[in-house]
This record gives structure tokens, sequence and C-alpha cells, in this order.
């Protein structure tokens, strides 16, 4: 095993290049570039439009590299589900959007491996709570309501752990 360069950064999904940040940042380790932004752009394409954390590891002696692809944040995420450009500037008077729970329970799944939580029930309360502060309904409900309903059991038959 030779030496180990790690380079940390964001990049838009599906659009990185060979250009900053990458190639200067990669450049000096003589990895083939052109391949490490293939697999970037691979793994990174259902983030179109969304800054996504890259972590890029390559070995200067080998030239090998794996790539780790974090998610954007939850609330990028709610606001690519609605098709918006941004939160309510007036959270508890103005609501933006309203998401499906199929859309709520999808977000969850994203974020669940860089969440602390143990379930896709916690997970999907995690996102809900984004939600509330974002000014986002869910099934035209306040999100507090859907947590409460989710306590219940009400959406048991959707959080299913698989």
């Amino acid at each position: 095993m030779g030496q180990k360069v790690t380079v940390e950064l964001l990049v838009e999904g599906g659009k990185a290049s060979a250009g900053p940040p990458l190639g200067p940042a990669l450049g000096p380790t003589g990895v083939n570039l052109y391949q490490v932004v293939q697999k970037i752009n691979e793994l990174t394409k259902e983030f179109a439009g969304m800054k996504v954390p890259v972590k890029v590891t390559v070995d200067k002696e080998t030239k090998e590299f794996w790539v780790e692809i974090g998610t954007p944040p939850a609330s990028a995420l709610i606001l690519k589900e609605l098709k918006k450009e941004k939160g309510s500037g007036r959270t508890g008077s103005e609501i933006i959007g309203d998401l499906k729970m199929e859309q709520v329970i999808k977000i969850a799944k994203m974020k669940m491996k860089d969440m602390f939580v143990y379930s896709l029930k916690a997970a999907v309360k995690t996102i809900l709570g984004t939600c509330v502060s974002m000014g986002v309904t869910v099934e035209g409900k306040h999100p507090k309501v859907v947590q409460k309903e989710i306590d219940e059991g009400l959406w048991d038959h959707l959080l299913k752990e698989e």
C-alpha cells in the first residue's frame, strides 16, 4: 500500500469535471482524472442540480482510487421533490408545498446512512422535522401531525423495514 491522499469537495450532481476544484486537487497524485470524473458523475447523477459532498481517496503508488458520495442536505432533497428554489421565509404562516408520504420516505432512505437513527420510522420523523422548519406540509397536514400519526401506527404499512 502506497501513500494515500484524500480530497473532500462539493460537486454538482452528475457534472464533475477535470477542472477546479477536482483537477488541481488530484492532478499531483497522477491518478487518471477522466476515470475519477466518470465515477463521480455516475454516482451523483441522481442528484442533478444539487451540490453533493464527495470524498476521493487516491493511492499515489498504485494510482488506484476510491470515491465515496455523501448526500445533499435533507432540505435540498425536499426542495428537489417539491421543485422549489427555497424554503419558507415565514415558517408557520407560509406553506411552500406539500409532499406525499412516499416522497418523505424516499428522502429518509437517501439520508439514513448520514443520520444517527436506527429505523426508517425515526429517519422519516427526522425528515418531517425538517419539513416543519421549511414550511412544507405532508399529505396536506402539518408535519407534527404526521409525526404523531407515525407514533400511533397509522403509517406502518409504508414504514416496514426492508
